[in-house]
């Protein structure tokens, strides 16, 4: 599969008559996941003609700053052990039911914490498109995520590429080269690695 046109084609290929049907869209920090789930739902929501799909971002479960200040964890923000993944996983266990509706944390950027109940996933929702560096992880507890997935989608960017990009997200926050450079190198591509090396395989790739 080449790009989202193909993706999205695919997904109303798929039935979804009995069940919501949960997306996975995984990969690497830098892969353009956020992106690309953005514009995933706008084009299923258009071709379908209503709002049926909606972006369930796992940054909202975001430890907040003072527990990962407290834990050790404060330098590693983003790495797998600084997300409340049970809550995550309560929530999508919540999802799963068709007629559920329920409100979800977001992450605010600007402010670096998330904001609880700040999105509302709908009765009238029907895909859910999870959106996450770790949902392909193999590792407890994260593998526990599979269980809910319906179709899982992983990004393949080349680490060349993702490594530009993190530096860039730095230096767009006002970040000089060198502290940019820091940053990115310290935690953000170690993440990257972690991440491509220890995903199960999806069941589709779009090599981007």
């Amino acid at each position: 599969m080449r790009n989202v046109d193909e993706l999205a084609t695919y997904i109303l290929s798929l039935d979804r008559s009995d069940q919501r049907l949960i997306i996975s869209i995984a990969g690497p920090p830098g892969s353009g996941k956020s992106t690309i789930s953005e514009a995933l739902c706008d084009l299923l929501n258009t071709q379908i003609g209503r709002d049926e799909a909606v972006v369930m971002p796992m940054d909202g479960y975001h430890l907040d700053n003072l527990i990962l200040e407290r834990k050790g964890l404060l330098s590693r923000k983003g790495a797998p052990e600084t997300f409340d993944v049970e809550s995550f996983i309560y929530d999508l266990h919540q999802t799963c039911e068709k007629s559920a509706e329920l409100a979800i944390p977001v992450f605010d950027r600007k402010q670096d914490c998330p904001i609880p109940h700040a999105k509302n996933i709908l009765k009238t929702h029907n895909l859910i498109l999870l959106e996450g560096n770790y949902l392909q992880l193999k590792d407890d507890p994260w593998h526990k995520v599979s269980n809910f997935v319906s179709l899982s989608v992983f990004l393949k960017v080349p680490m060349e590429t993702l490594e530009k990009r993190l530096v860039k997200r730095w230096l767009d926050h006002g970040f000089t080269k060198d502290a940019a450079t820091k940053r990115a190198v310290s935690n953000d591509i170690p993440n990257a690695n972690f991440v491509n090396n220890n995903s199960l395989p999806a069941d589709i790739v779009l090599e981007l």
